[in-house]
């Protein structure tokens, strides 16, 4: 139950907002409290969208290993999240997306739903007036040519002998970023054998009529399509002792990036592939490999009891009752979340000692990473330290998550000050040996700015590189101010980029959250840490823009759709708890703790926390890929806001360190 909005004519006077914000602040201090794990992490759900609950069905079915107790759970969570109009979107409140609906739709016949079923029959119509299969992403194509419900000489082609090429050759596995790569290697060798298990039931209702041929592509779009069209003359007749050559390297290649808990990169696309290929090579499903693969993916698994949806599984005449409903989680994040609960809980005034900080600080330090990644390919003399945003992803550490471990560790009174140097100091050393030429920083390489993987017919999924972003480089830029280096050059190079990617209206484009909000809410913090005056220009236009986009309700928002169509999107959308906390953080770094703006956000935040502490929120604030693959990370509503109470209730919490000799 959400409390009512403060009106915008409202002006509560400075007293009256502090009294209730540090109610508020107590409040969701001890909800966060509660939510922490004996071992010392925190870790919300992460959804995304029923492409997940669908694919894990399909995987069950191609394994045949299909489960009827899975089968009714996730189809109560898939029917769940349809439309009205028959489709499924990709977040919360979005238009409905043609591959997800697709996949949706199968996934309810594989559990039973009849198509001539009014939401199925809905669900196709919608399908059928949008092109049908045809119009649809390759990763959607290709689990229907799993089952011959599409052909795979009408995919793009994906050669295992990719995986040869030199790291100086383009479109070598290393141009991509680590997510694609991890999930494109295995791809290669189902492309190659190109499986297909007799199908369940016809989808002949997902067809359209068949509409004009693609206009052939220009300049470089026609490059990669004639490269296309040279792979499948190649797939017929390949050089048989190269292909085995490159099939048997690819599976090593999947086998020796496998975690410790099963998984591939902590990811869920990664793992089925890989699960898939591997079962393709020959390892039976009781095979260690894949045993621990697919016990890695039950674990993304999330269950909750919910009103039962009178689907095929509970019958008629169910009113009243309850039925298990179960989604799947893209990936876990628990050293994000982990670090981000610390931060928020130091900066509300929990004390640096307090038991359950100093029980987070010891997870965090377990988790380091002090051994090689993927990431060597282009550091390879580069001693490791960072911090991965999973349990168990040791190849992949990425730079944002280590950024923030550091800034939680240093808000923290560990009885054993030594280690945290140690370890703060391995993860500085990584992270600015991990900067780009341009002198930024992106998530997980160094320089994987390749234009060419982009272009591939078989990559429209989604980005499938990690070029420098603005919040990352943010990131670390305030990192590096906290450990005493704001004057080191490599520091200063990355605000410089900071500067020159600053927007025409004031604001910083959002790579890893939602967007222009979340990009200006991490970089203002950084700069003002990083030694700018509050009164720098870009720190005033970062100001006028949040004021000029704060909405009447005294919150800020801002839709997914902020990345295809910034015009008429950015910095628009209905009002979140995470969203508002972020634009707190840029104003209050900026010196407008007594203003206006900040008055009607701490008001907002009052007056929407529910009685337990926390905040709902429905929307999806967090990206994977720009549009194409959107988050709702369930502790954002948590740990942001926390973060910006404390911050109002205490100022800032910047404490930079002398620099290490």
């Amino acid at each position: 139950m959400t409390a009512t909005t403060v009106e915008p004519s409202e002006t509560p006077s400075e007293p009256a907002v502090r009294t209730a914000a540090r109610a508020a602040a107590d409040r969701a201090v001890a909800h966060l409290l509660a939510r922490q794990d004996p071992a010392g992490w925190w870790k919300g759900d992460l959804e995304t969208n029923v492409t997940m609950d669908a694919e894990d069905l399909m995987l069950r079915q191609f394994l045949g290993i299909p489960d009827t107790r899975v089968l009714a759970a996730a189809a109560r969570h898939i029917r769940s999240r349809q439309r009205d109009d028959g489709a499924w979107p990709t977040f919360h409140g979005g238009p409905g997306d043609l591959s997800a609906t697709i996949e949706a739709y199968v996934a309810l016949r594989l559990a039973g739903d009849p198509a001539g079923a009014p939401h199925m029959a809905a669900a196709s119509a919608w399908v059928r007036e949008r092109g049908g299969i045809a119009r649809s992403r390759v990763f959607t194509r290709i689990w229907l040519a799993l089952f011959g419900w599409w052909r795979w000489e009408d995919l793009p082609e994906l050669p295992p002998e990719m995986i040869f090429l030199p790291t100086w050759v383009p479109l070598n596995i290393y141009d991509f970023g680590c997510w694609a790569r991890q999930t494109i290697v295995p791809l290669t060798i189902v492309s190659a054998l190109r499986p297909v298990r007799p199908a369940p039931f016809a989808l002949d209702e997902l067809h359209a009529a068949a509409g004009p041929a693609p206009a052939a592509g220009t300049g470089w779009d026609g490059v990669f399509q004639r490269l296309d069209r040279l792979l499948h003359a190649y797939h017929k007749v390949p050089l048989r002792p190269l292909r085995r050559a490159a099939l048997r390297s690819a599976t090593r290649w999947i086998i020796e990036r496998q975690e410790n808990d099963g998984c591939w990169g902590g990811i869920q696309p990664p793992a089925v592939y890989s699960v898939i290929a591997l079962h393709l090579m020959g390892y039976d499903l009781d095979h260690p490999v894949l045993r621990a693969g697919l016990e890695s993916l039950d674990r993304f698994a999330v269950w909750r009891e919910e009103p039962a949806d009178g689907g095929p599984a509970d019958g008629a005449g169910t009113p009243g009752r309850t039925a298990e409903v179960r989604m799947v989680e893209a990936c876990q994040s628990p050293v994000w979340d982990t670090c981000l609960a610390a931060i928020a809980l130091a900066d509300a005034g929990l004390p640096a000692d307090h038991p359950a900080l100093v029980k987070a600080a010891d997870w965090m330090l377990d988790e380091q990473i002090t051994r090689p990644g993927d990431w060597t390919v282009r550091r390879p003399g580069l001693p490791p330290g960072g911090w991965a945003f999973e349990f168990h992803n040791d190849n992949y550490p990425d730079i944002d998550d280590t950024a923030e471990v550091v800034l939680a560790l240093r808000r923290i009174d560990h009885p054993d000050p030594a280690r945290v140097d140690t370890a703060v100091a391995r993860a500085t050393r990584w992270n600015l040996g991990m900067q780009s030429r341009d002198g930024a920083w992106g998530a997980f390489d160094v320089d994987n700015t390749s234009p060419f993987p982009n272009r591939l017919p078989f990559c429209d999924f989604g980005e499938v590189i990690d070029p420098p972003s603005a919040d990352v480089t943010a990131h670390v830029v305030e990192m590096l101010a906290w450990e005493g280096l704001a004057d080191d050059p490599r520091t200063r190079r990355g605000i410089a980029w900071l500067l020159a990617e600053q927007e025409s209206d004031g604001s910083w484009f959002g790579r890893w959250g939602t967007n222009y909000v979340y990009g200006t809410g991490s970089v203002v913090p950084a700069l003002i840490a990083a030694g700018l005056p509050a009164s720098h220009p870009a720190v005033r236009r970062a100001v006028g823009w949040l004021e000029r986009v704060q909405n009447d309700d005294g919150g800020w928002g801002e839709d997914q759709r902020s990345y295809p169509d910034p015009a008429n999107w950015r910095g628009r959308g209905a009002s979140t708890a995470s969203q508002t906390a972020w634009a707190l953080l840029a104003l209050l770094a900026a010196g407008e703790r007594d203003g206006r703006a900040v008055e009607r956000g701490i008001a907002w935040l009052t007056a929407t926390q529910t009685p337990d502490g926390t905040w709902d929120e429905p929307y999806f604030t967090g990206t994977g890929f720009p549009w194409d693959f959107s988050i709702n990370y369930h502790l954002y509503r948590q740990v942001f806001p926390v973060t910006a109470l404390g911050r109002y209730l205490h100022g800032e919490p910047h404490r930079p360190r002398p620099r290490s000799a």
